[in-house]
């Protein structure tokens, strides 16, 4: 079925109402003709990945890695231990990106790798709770950063909070509809921008420390613990430091619009994660230069705390600073999770309007609408807290499926070209990783894991139903292809012309032949 529906998405012959061929004079080709344009250079896609990690988690997570760390010492070693675990985690995905070059990121690779259902379960929870849930927080923190210096004495009441948020994400979802070169060029300015902000902060901590104020530095007050030290809770804090990396395996998610991805993917990764950790690590190392652990945990807004105590009447430049930095990561991760709806659709595993793009923009709206209606539905939520190690967890999980494919893709497919490959100890040692983290975390916190697996797993019935099942009631079919028909009227899109890889499509037969189907053949689709 799902091979069946990507031809059928593909050629753009089978759709409702023969848009395709009325979009032929905007493209100059016939059927087809529209496609995804290579707009992504190596500097805009360093912008996404920095972009992308860069959102709130910094000014944010900061307060949750130290409460569960329990001293400061111990949480600037999580800090450092979460950015070399993230570069090894980048350097696997690197490997898997340019074997299997395609847009869709990890969803991608576990559905070539491990078949159907894995891979609509990432696609499941990522459509449910991961990148509504990070959307939607880091437009909670730009609302809180924007109203903060208005509120001085209390915090911004809660409506205002939600209204700016949607607002954000309203106004750039519009940008991203209008143009892929707006997105980028919004991205690589704010980038920049969030990359001063925090240079802003190492700075004045360097200044601080120049003057003597390292208390917090000094080592036998740093492993000073303000609390029982407890290994669940040192798990809760490298979850927490997860989400302020988060974002790393991003680019992966729009390589079939990357210039050049088997150079630009890896040198992207190698510039960025390197870049990421060090501006992390001294910042956390700045913040407490000018804060004590009981002040930074009494802190709403870590930077601007920050700022209000070095910055004196400029401690203003803080807040618009921070809250330039968490819209830019609205904007990248708006950009980038729509290519990963997209790239389900396109594989038969969501609504096949979410596949299309416009026919003159080549944009993918219906995949962007989708995304920000699913992120307004999400702001209703109120523990970002809470939200985080949901986030946390269930990425994690499924990174760990991934890079558990690269050593399953490395023993039935020795042979295939990998520009880039890896030492397996690499994927070894985060696999380790992975498990002590997603061990510790359900036995400190089962409800909220277990909550998080449950969402989960609510995505087997509906893969049965929606993808598995093929003899549906005529009626059904015959409703959902007049709202695709509508759809596609609406947001004036079609089905994209796709430039398949021939080593990718020799990768996806051999891996099928050496695993059951998911399902039987889709009939309808091989239909001329």
């Amino acid at each position: 079925m799902e091979k069946g529906a990507r031809h059928r998405n593909n050629t753009g012959k089978n759709h409702p109402g023969g848009s395709e061929s009325e979009a032929s004079p905007e493209t100059g080709s016939g059927g087809g003709g529209v496609a995804l344009k290579k707009e992504i250079g190596l500097v805009s896609a360093c912008g996404i990945i920095v972009g992308n990690i860069i959102g709130s988690g910094i000014f944010v997570s900061p307060k949750g890695v130290l409460e569960n760390a329990g001293s400061v010492g111990l949480a600037l070693i999580v800090w450092i231990m979460t950015g070399l675990i993230t570069a090894v985690g980048a350097l696997c995905y690197a490997e898997l990106g340019v074997t299997i070059p395609k847009s869709g990121g990890d969803y991608s690779y576990v559905k070539d790798i491990f078949g159907g259902l894995a891979g609509f379960l990432r696609l499941w929870i990522a459509v449910l709770v991961i990148y509504p849930t990070n959307q939607a927080v880091i437009a909670l923190t730009f609302s809180n950063y924007v109203l903060q210096p208005l509120f001085p004495t209390c915090f911004p009441p809660e409506s205002g909070l939600r209204l700016l948020a949607a607002i954000c994400l309203l106004l750039l979802t519009w940008v991203n509809c209008s143009s892929v070169r707006w997105a980028t060029r919004v991205q690589d300015v704010f980038t920049a921008g969030k990359l001063l902000a925090l240079g802003l902060i190492i700075v004045m901590g360097v200044v601080q420390i120049c003057k003597g104020q390292y208390f917090w530095l000094e080592p036998k007050n740093a492993f000073e613990n303000f609390q029982e030290p407890d290994i669940g809770l040192i798990a809760l804090a490298f979850l927490q430091g997860s989400f302020a990396y988060g974002g790393w395996n991003f680019l992966n998610y729009v390589t079939e619009e990357l210039v050049d991805p088997y150079k630009n993917l890896p040198r992207a990764i190698f510039i960025s994660i390197p870049l990421v950790t060090f501006v992390y690590v001294f910042a956390n190392v700045a913040y407490v230069t000018a804060m004590s652990p009981q002040e930074l945990l009494a802190s709403n807004a870590v930077a601007v705390t920050f700022g209000e105590k070095l910055l004196g009447v400029m401690a203003w430049i803080m807040p618009i600073s921070v809250a330039l930095s968490t819209f830019g990561g609205v904007n990248g991760s708006l950009f980038t999770s729509s290519r990963l709806f997209f790239a389900g659709a396109r594989e038969g595993h969501l609504p096949s309007v979410l596949a299309m793009i416009h026919v003159k923009r080549c944009t993918p709206i219906p995949a962007l609408l989708f995304t920000c209606i699913s992120t307004l539905l999400m702001l209703v939520t109120s523990d970002m807290y809470t939200l985080i190690n949901y986030v946390g967890f269930i990425n994690y999980f499924f990174y760990g499926v991934t890079i558990a494919g690269q050593i399953v893709l490395r023993w039935k497919k020795p042979d295939i070209p990998r520009p880039i490959k890896v030492s397996l100890l690499f994927p070894i040692v985060y696999l380790l990783f992975w498990a002590f983290l997603l061990v510790f975390s359900l036995w400190s916190e089962p409800v909220v894991c277990g909550t998080g697996l449950a969402i989960m797993l609510t995505g087997v019935p509906v893969y049965f139903l929606g993808v598995y099942w093929q003899h549906k009631p005529r009626c059904f079919n015959k409703f959902i292809e007049l709202l695709t028909l509508v759809s596609q009227k609406m947001c004036m899109v079609v089905y994209p012309k796709v430039e398949e890889d021939s080593g990718t499509e020799e990768l996806q037969e051999d891996m099928q032949e050496q695993r059951q189907p998911t399902a039987p053949k889709d009939k309808d689709a091989e239909e001329p």
